[in-house]
């Protein structure tokens, strides 16, 4: 995908830039979060496992050894313990980190890969929350526990440059993030390794809204943001945009067809909507069952 000759280009490294404005980033998705957080069933549900979920009275056909003696013996009935269903999986995540996600069509709205993050750090808040284990894509452990946002946040950096890890276990689900403007062949190859691994998941495409209805009018020159894309000059924009809208729409079709053949599900997030509409969506794809 070509930008527009005003785009904005990387000055300085990835890393500093997010260092920067990693304290309002992680206020806002915490904002994001709690916004969505009160429309989200709980994860939690009875079954085998070893941390403790509730009591309940003692049925008949319940196994003996499963009585809680102590619990029991403060009142006149037999209880069970149960234990939470063992559930909590890990939810890998990755989000593109190229030249054109730090690119936006107006001063008005966030750069996608600014968007990304934040959608990234709101879910893995949401997913915290409910007891699951969140990893970043390229980092040795997975994170637990509601106070391991932060460790997250700092953790955005090292985020391997392809959604490529051996180690992310069989059966975990995973989350990817980008504009996903690359050749659908390459983007297949990268979810197909995943799905090889036994990894399922979800594709969000996270986009500027001039990359999908290409506003321009008159006389515009074209430049490419990332590497091997060289610019184009065109006479008169309007006269291209049918075409132009037929193959963003041809692409993302093709991006819904290549993710729903390997077991995953896809979806397209605009910068100009609002981050909390496509995180319940998330969140709710990766709800069980």
């Amino acid at each position: 995908m070509v930008k527009a000759a005003s785009s904005a280009r990387l000055t300085v490294p990835w890393a500093e830039q997010l260092g920067a404005r990693l304290p309002p980033l992680l206020v806002q998705a915490e904002r994001v979060a709690a916004t969505v957080m009160p429309g989200v069933h709980g994860r939690r549900r009875s079954g085998p496992g070893e941390a403790f979920w509730q009591f309940r009275p003692y049925v008949a056909g319940d196994q003996v050894n499963r009585i809680d003696w102590r619990q029991s013996g403060k009142s006149d009935r037999l209880f069970i313990r149960e234990t939470e269903w063992e559930s909590a999986q890990t939810v890998a995540l990755w989000r593109a980190a190229d030249a054109g996600m730090a690119w936006r069509s107006s001063r008005d709205l966030p750069e996608k890969g600014m968007r990304a993050e934040l959608l990234l750090l709101a879910l893995a808040a949401l997913l915290l929350r409910g007891g699951e284990r969140v990893r970043l894509f390229g980092l040795p452990r997975p994170y637990a526990g509601r106070g391991a946002l932060p460790q997250i946040a700092d953790g955005i950096a090292g985020i391997a440059p392809k959604p490529e890890d051996p180690r992310i276990a069989r059966h975990a689900r995973a989350v990817l993030f980008g504009d996903v403007w690359d050749p659908l062949e390459d983007t297949r190859r990268a979810i197909g390794r995943l799905a090889g691994q036994g990894v399922r998941g979800h594709l969000l495409q996270v986009i500027d809204p001039a990359e999908e209805t290409l506003p321009y009018a008159g006389r515009v020159r074209f430049e490419g943001v990332s590497a091997g894309l060289d610019g184009a000059l065109v006479p008169r924009v309007e006269a291209v945009r049918p075409i132009y809208a037929e193959r963003v729409a041809r692409h993302r079709e093709g991006l819904a067809a290549l993710a729903a053949a390997a077991g995953w599900t896809f979806a397209s997030h605009r910068t100009d909507q609002p981050p909390e509409a496509a995180l319940l969506a998330l969140h709710q794809r990766l709800a069980p069952g």
